[in-house]
């Protein structure tokens, strides 16, 4: 680095003084006769030596780990802890006058360590509570449209974008919020692209390209966001936790994730439970067209699929198998697993 020389210089200079003052502590006088002169200029020649090779890597080093650290830090967690800090020792400064006047050795340590509790405690306290603190500053007649903004921002898991109809759906202008790609998302798709496994490589692939789609779709706001919790290590966990602290929404169809992230407060769109809203409603008695693919379990059962994936089982259909008939609806059951139907055969054939 460029300015290790002149750090090295600094250094040579500051650890110069310190031994020349040691060698005089050990001599005990000022005076550089025969026998003090070696003894201080020795210590001074050897700090100044100490001093030009350690000072670069006393500075540089941290100088460095710090940049890299503040780079990794979100803009809104920087300056929430900086206003924290700034309050806490504005705070540890109003204390210290009355906290000095303690007898020793309370009054000489005590405003240094109020000093230190106080300035982690703001800087601490401010990062955890930045989202009231910044809505505190924005207008009362805004934080309603705020809380909405926030509402409306979207997680997106790694199954839904495997899945691909989180683009079908984009496409038709259900979305009306921001969608959010993490990077350890992102990081997890790329993991299963890589895969050896050609199954799972071609899903991951294919939730790369559904991300692709969704960029390139001018109606959908997508961002990809950094923002990593440290709290969590699993990408479900992680998903919970920036979901609490964004105020967002999580997109999924993974039945765990649902019932895991619903307990602890954060709000779900299951794509599965979608799907399941928007197909079509049957009522016992309607009568319908449905084609007999395949045996039940049940003696004598009939098995058929409407377009949208809905099971019939048709009472006595097996004779049918193969055919299309006209079946008149006895039964509708929600399960877990989705829509199931039951019916009756008509008396008319339509084959």
């Amino acid at each position: 680095m460029r300015l290790a020389p002149l750090f090295g210089v600094l250094g040579a200079l500051l650890y110069g003084i310190v031994g020349y003052y040691l060698g005089v502590s050990i001599v005990g006088t000022y005076q550089l006769t025969t026998a003090s002169g070696p003894v201080v200029w020795t210590a001074t020649i050897a700090g100044m030596v100490l001093g030009y090779f350690l000072a670069p890597w006393l500075i540089i080093a941290p100088a460095r780990a710090a940049r890299n650290f503040l780079r990794s830090v979100p803009m809104d967690d920087l300056v929430a802890a900086t206003i924290g800090l700034a309050v806490g020792l504005l705070i540890a400064a109003l204390l210290a006058y009355p906290i000095s006047r303690l007898p020793p050795p309370f009054g000489g340590i005590l405003p240094l360590v109020a000093v230190l509790i106080f300035g982690y405690l703001g800087a601490t306290v401010m990062t955890l509570r930045k989202a009231d603190f910044f809505s505190l500053l924005r207008p009362t007649e805004r934080s309603a449209a705020a809380e909405r903004t926030a509402s409306q921002q979207l997680l997106l898991d790694t199954s839904v974008i495997i899945d691909g109809r989180i683009a079908d759906v984009a496409d038709t202008g259900f979305l009306m919020g921001k969608l959010l790609a993490p990077r350890f998302v992102l990081n997890e798709l790329q993991y299963i692209a890589d895969s050896a496994d050609p199954l799972r490589r071609n899903r991951g692939r294919r939730g790369l390209e559904m991300l692709d789609r969704l960029q390139q779709n001018p109606g959908v706001e997508i961002e990809f966001i950094d923002l990593d919790p440290q709290d969590a290590q699993q990408v479900d966990d992680k998903l919970i936790s920036l979901a609490l602290e964004l105020g967002a929404a999580i997109i999924t169809n993974d039945y765990n994730l649902n019932r895991i992230a619903r307990l602890q407060g954060v709000t779900i769109l299951n794509i599965n439970e979608l799907a399941n809203a928007v197909k079509s409603v049957f009522l016992p008695g309607e009568e319908m067209p449905i084609r007999i693919i395949q045996a039940g379990k049940e003696v004598g059962q009939g098995v058929g699929y409407l377009d949208d994936g809905t099971m019939v089982v048709v009472e006595n259909g097996r004779q049918y198998l193969n055919q299309e008939v006209l079946v008149q609806v006895t039964k509708v059951l929600q399960t877990n697993a989705g829509r199931l139907v039951f019916a009756t055969p008509e008396p008319n054939n339509l084959s």
